[in-house]
């Protein structure tokens, strides 16, 4: 069945041009697949590969969790603008939907969360209601440099996946799952671009501060 979900792409880097049959999230937001052994059961692995698996878990649902709270303060203050708004609400959906996923596989790989995850709200949202308050152009910055990052660390993460056994279901599932939602952040990076993120204040010096905080948040998250 993990077949038929599987996504085609022309380019796995430019997220417009795929062609998709059946998203692999699917198997985590359809009530009919909850029972699949792929969504159910998790794979008896050596401890390295469980410390692997662990890390990546634990920071990408902390990931998101940080993610939907940018969405939210951008959207406590441009949610009315009627160009962004509808914009920050599409990708704020996406990201809804990405912690939906990432809850269900913290739970069917007995993963810890992290202890950190207060601190990813306040951080996210405080990161997001800041930038949309110096305007539209930096808040797409935001988006564009923490995606930017996140792209990277979704690569990071399928390189060290080829550690883990292809021959439990749940593995090559949770590989087209992250490679689902990096297309996705690779989307909304375009998108950032696209509506002028490199015309905010101080373009390069506020991409490098996010991307930065971005990066040590990550290193946290695997410890903490």
């Amino acid at each position: 069945m993990l077949a038929r979900c599987r996504f085609l792409a022309v380019n796995a880097l430019r997220p417009s041009t795929r062609t998709i049959t059946c998203r692999a999230s699917d198997f985590y937001t359809d009530p009919s697949k909850n029972q699949e052994p792929g969504v159910s059961t998790s794979p008896d692995i050596s401890q390295k590969q469980r410390e692997i698996l662990d890390k990546a878990l634990r920071v990408d649902q902390a990931g998101e969790i940080a993610a939907n709270w940018i969405y939210r303060g951008q959207f406590a203050v441009l949610g009315r603008d009627p160009r962004v708004g509808p914009l920050i609400q599409e990708m704020w959906d996406q990201e809804k939907l990405h912690l939906e996923v990432m809850d269900k596989l913290q739970l069917q790989h007995e993963v810890r969360p992290t202890l950190l995850s207060d601190v990813a709200k306040v951080a996210g949202y405080a990161l997001g209601a800041a930038t949309a308050l110096m305007g539209k152009e930096a808040a797409m910055a935001c988006t564009e440099a923490v995606e930017t990052v996140i792209g990277e660390h979704y690569d990071d993460q399928l390189k060290d996946f080829e550690l883990l056994p292809s021959s439990h279901p749940s593995i090559p599932l949770l590989r087209d799952v992250i490679k689902e939602f990096r297309d996705d952040e690779l989307e909304h990076l375009d998108t950032a671009v696209e509506h002028h993120s490199q015309r905010a204040p101080a373009h390069a010096l506020l991409s490098a501060v996010i991307a930065g905080g971005c990066r040590v948040a990550i290193e946290l998250c695997k410890k903490f």
